[in-house]
């Protein structure tokens, strides 16, 4: 059965996140009953300093915070769920605060012209990346997108990654109102109330397919 770590990078309860990350889950729990769900802002996980002894001992030196069991969750998990609002072209503080501490599954050499990163172990996990925004262009996403790449290559040859993006979401649950309830939002965001029709289309869309991907991931 596989194992789903969610780490979930929402600021406020019940938001566009939220609704995406329901129906990624809805669609894993057809295949696996191991799923854990984790709110970054409610666990204590503290500022990654750059010590650098992780280089050397295979693991964070933070010892007094919830890096340990979190940690092991995310090496045991098959996997990895970040769910996040765009803020500012990125993920959330507290969902930033724990990709820092990431750190310590790489072993890091300096050299003479950047950076060599080794894995302290080959991972081979699929990332899930559900981002939802403000914005009507999703390129302010691509930073985030830019970042996990990067970390799927570093981590190991054989992580895969799967980026699902919701636009133009600028009020609580709005990746599920009807059409009709979208023309009356439009005029209020001053939107034209013509793009209602093709974005309910498009946010029923994005919801089935994080249901499909949730499925898909746990066979």
């Amino acid at each position: 059965m596989k194992k789903v770590l969610v780490l979930d990078g929402s600021t406020r309860k019940l938001g566009n996140t939220s609704v995406l990350l329901q129906h990624f889950i809805d669609g894993a729990k057809n295949n696996s009953g191991n799923i854990e769900q984790v709110t970054a802002k409610e666990i204590d996980i503290k500022y990654c300093n750059g010590c650098l002894r992780c280089n050397l001992i295979k693991r964070c030196s933070i010892r007094d915070d919830d890096w340990e069991d979190l940690s092991k969750k995310i090496d045991e998990a098959d996997v990895l769920v970040f769910a996040s609002p765009i803020y500012f072209h990125y993920v959330t503080a507290p969902l930033k605060n724990i990709i820092d501490r990431f750190r310590s599954f790489v072993h890091v050499q300096i050299t003479e012209t950047g950076l060599i990163h080794t894995p302290v172990k080959e991972w081979n996990k699929d990332f899930v990346l559900l981002l939802s925004m403000g914005s009507s262009d999703d390129k302010d996403a691509q930073p985030v997108i830019d970042l996990f790449e990067y970390m799927k290559k570093v981590l190991g040859e054989n992580n895969r990654i799967h980026v699902i993006k919701a636009t133009r979401l600028a009020v609580i649950k709005q990746v599920q109102k009807t059409e009709e309830e979208l023309k009356e939002l439009y005029p209020k965001l001053k939107l034209d109330e013509n793009l209602a029709k093709e974005d309910f289309r498009k946010n029923q869309e994005i919801l089935s397919k994080c249901y499909e991907l949730g499925k898909e991931l746990t066979k």
